[in-house]
């Protein structure tokens, strides 16, 4: 009798009962549970399928120790805290989700958008203060006719542009990894530099992943090239945003407020964006929703399953650097 496929399921979740819906005649399913990436060296390291969420760290030395895997599937959009490299060097593919929160996450951005710039928390507090005073919204602006600039129009960058549209904004996109012609698709404008689009932004809106390109793409110097009393929001990576430029930037009134889903360090260690009266802060909260949170298990646990099918896998993220494949791809 051949010997059952092994996947494990490395932090996060409190059961695995929709991983096992999905895997159970084909794969033995475990749950380590743990934050701890030691234990996945010490208690994983006979999976052909590892099922990573989003806080803990897959890095180099655990990767060397999964002799049998054939592939790291990250359940959800982002992949940075898993070495792609690493793991493409052993022949070890690497998977995400792509797609299972873009309605929500997109959503969540305009939400903070227009939290931001209507003044809802300040106008909201002001009430439950006991006031009733229209002066909180002075300096409001009209949003029609304003102009979005995003970062990253992936496919969560391009539903946060529909999204836009449809309230007034002028949408102007970034992404120099799209082909032309997107923003005729979508009916947008578009630049292929990053002063350029924020030379012309009111509100700027961050929508692509965490590289080394991308890392503190808005930072002191950047933030100085947007029209003066713009606005923020970020529902993409913390460390996209540079905090201490940021901070800098709304002192200055170079940014009239901010909206951050994420920030650098998570759980928010930093008082200054915590307690400061112009950002609007929630916890990294953009991606879920109830059927949401549900695709996204269910669809990493389909990835396995091709896998242990033999079947070509559907969302690589490290084909650029896989070497001898382990898996079909």
């Amino acid at each position: 009798m051949p010997q059952r496929f092994q996947v494990v399921v490395t932090d996060t979740l409190p059961e695995i009962g929709s991983e096992c819906r999905i895997l159970d005649d084909v794969a033995d399913v475990r749950l380590l549970q743990t934050y701890d990436e030691a234990d996945v060296a010490r208690l994983g390291s006979d999976a052909d399928v590892l099922l990573v969420y989003h806080t803990i760290k897959i890095t180099e030395k655990t990767i060397a120790t999964l002799h049998k895997c054939k592939g790291i599937i990250r359940c959800g959009v982002g992949y940075d805290n898993v070495d792609i490299h690493a793991a493409g060097s052993r022949g070890i593919v690497v998977c995400n989700v792509p797609d299972y929160g873009t309605e929500e996450v997109a959503d969540h951005a305009l939400l903070m958008l227009l939290a931001i710039v209507r003044r809802f928390l300040p106008s909201q507090q002001s009430v439950s203060a006991g006031n009733w005073n229209y002066t909180i919204a002075i300096d409001t602006p009209r949003l029609r006719g304003r102009t979005l600039g995003i970062i990253g129009c992936g496919r969560i960058g391009t539903a946060m542009a529909l999204r836009a549209k449809a309230v007034g904004l002028r949408v102007v996109i970034f992404d120099p990894y799209k082909p032309d012609g997107l923003e005729k698709a979508l009916g947008v404008e578009r630049v292929h530099r990053l002063d350029d689009l924020l030379r012309q932004s009111h509100i700027v809106s961050v929508h692509c992943p965490l590289t080394p390109e991308t890392r503190h793409i808005l930072n002191a110097r950047t933030l100085s090239q947007l029209p003066r009393g713009a606005y923020v929001v970020n529902t993409a990576r913390g460390p996209c945003v540079d905090a201490n430029g940021l901070l800098e930037a709304l002192e200055s009134g170079q940014v009239a407020y901010a909206a951050l889903d994420v920030v650098e360090v998570e759980p928010l260690n930093d008082e200054r964006l915590r307690q400061h009266p112009r950002i609007v802060l929630t916890p990294h909260t953009a991606f879920y929703s109830i059927e949401g949170y549900q695709e996204m298990r269910s669809k990493g646990a389909e990835e396995a399953r091709r896998i242990a099918l033999g079947e070509k896998v559907r969302n690589p993220v490290n084909l650029h650097v896989l070497k001898d494949a382990r898996c079909n791809v």
